[in-house]
């Protein structure tokens, strides 16, 4: 069988998502190219990885152009003409049996066109959804705004302003034009790594489509309990580290929050520590807050989750988070707020989740946990016996092989 992937970076969770797919079907004897646009960072070309049976798309001027004219107009998705053409060819090439599209707002593909593309030759596509974007006029996620407008059509969009902003607001039209796009297609079958996002799906533009929920998954042979010298390096003591991974801390990741844990917590009993800062982020936190603002790597990153006494998750917005995963294969409880798919990983052997917001109930369950220990290191890790990311990559295998031999509307 012959797949193709297409995503908007090959770095990021998204990017090392297609690439450790890619590698997995190769495994099991099928031929995988994988398809990107050309890397830039504020308009200038970086160097490209050398990445095995892979396809680079686009231009500089033309990012910039599509950046710019998608931005001021609200229409991204809407330019890229020569280099979303140059994908064609190559797709035309290839002739895949399946396509596997991911994150598709980049600023870097000419929608119409390559959807265009797919009715045409009527091959099969598998689409995981990574956020709320495919069937929104705009935002890839809603929730902390409260907006359903998406579920009829779009209009008057609450937050212009959040990637991929937009200047005018045509979240009616983008809204209007996705649905065209995107729901004529007979083959195609939505992936979502959390049962959330599918139920959100579902009531969508795409709910005659089949919808398949395969979750995220983790490096299980890197994210394991680590010795370290974490706490002498950083004079903790006996003190219960609270911890917190974000790579871009907002009010959306819950940087509020444990700025109020901070001023509610004992600081001779708890230390809160945050990874993933900024300076900007640090001018904002308490002097009794540790900020790490990188790691050298996920190896030094386990070392820090195995570290902590309990990983707290905030999040007002997510999909299925792979920090809460990562935490409890390090041995670590979990603490989250009800939000999106990232209750969907814990259960009563290794964490708890509170109502969004309820921080006074938040630091009711740190301290309670803290103290208390009810979910050992053991039930942590028989728990995270499930994120096997190489199991969870095998499914989408199994999900082309049916795609391949079925010509119906289910899976």
């Amino acid at each position: 069988m012959k797949i193709a992937e297409i995503n908007m970076l090959t770095k990021g969770s998204t990017g090392k998502i297609m690439l450790s797919i890619a590698e997995e079907a190769r495994k099991s004897g099928h031929t995988v190219k994988t398809y990107a646009p050309i890397p830039f960072v504020r308009g200038k070309r970086i160097q490209a990885e050398n990445i095995p049976d892979h396809t680079w798309w686009g231009s500089r001027t033309e990012a910039m152009f599509h950046y710019y004219a998608g931005t001021l107009l609200g229409a991204n998705g809407l330019f890229s003409y020569f280099g979303t053409r140059k994908l064609i060819r190559d797709l035309k090439r290839f002739s895949p049996d399946v396509v596997h599209l991911h994150n598709l707002h980049g600023y870097c593909l000419n929608l119409p066109m390559l959807f265009k593309y797919f009715k045409k030759t009527n091959v099969r596509v598998v689409w995981t959804f990574h956020d709320c974007w495919p069937f929104t006029g705009h935002c890839p996620y809603f929730t902390i705004c409260g907006c359903d407008k998406w579920q009829a059509t779009c209009g008057n969009c609450p937050q212009p302003k959040i990637y991929p902003k937009m200047y005018i607001d045509t979240s009616k039209f983008m809204h209007k034009r996705k649905k065209k796009w995107f729901a004529g297609l007979d083959n195609l079958t939505v992936v979502t790594p959390s049962e959330w996002l599918a139920s959100l799906a579902r009531k969508s533009f795409f709910h005659s489509c089949p919808i398949k929920v395969i979750n995220n998954g983790i490096d299980l042979s890197i994210f394991k309990p680590q010795e370290s010298d974490f706490r002498e390096k950083y004079n903790i003591g006996n003190k219960k580290i609270v911890l917190g991974v974000a790579f871009d801390w907002s009010y959306r990741k819950g940087l509020d929050v444990f700025i109020e844990l901070a001023n509610k917590l004992d600081a001779n009993r708890y230390q809160i520590v945050l990874v993933g800062t900024s300076d900007s982020v640090d001018k904002q936190l308490p002097a009794n807050i540790i900020s790490i603002q990188r790691t050298n790597d996920q190896n030094e990153l386990a070392e820090i989750y195995s570290a902590a006494d309990i990983f707290v998750n905030p999040t007002r917005e997510e999909n299925y988070p792979t920090v809460n995963m990562e935490a409890i294969a390090c041995g670590t409880p979990v603490i989250t707020f009800n939000t999106g798919g990232s209750p969907e990983i814990i259960d009563n052997s290794c964490g708890g989740v509170v109502d969004c917001n309820d921080v006074e109930h938040l630091c009711e369950e740190i301290q309670r946990v803290c103290e208390e220990s009810p979910y050992s290191k053991e039930s942590c890790l028989i728990k995270a016996r499930s994120f096997d990311t190489s199991a969870k990559f095998k499914e989408y295998i199994e999900l082309y092989e049916n795609c391949t031999h079925s010509t119906g509307s289910s899976i």
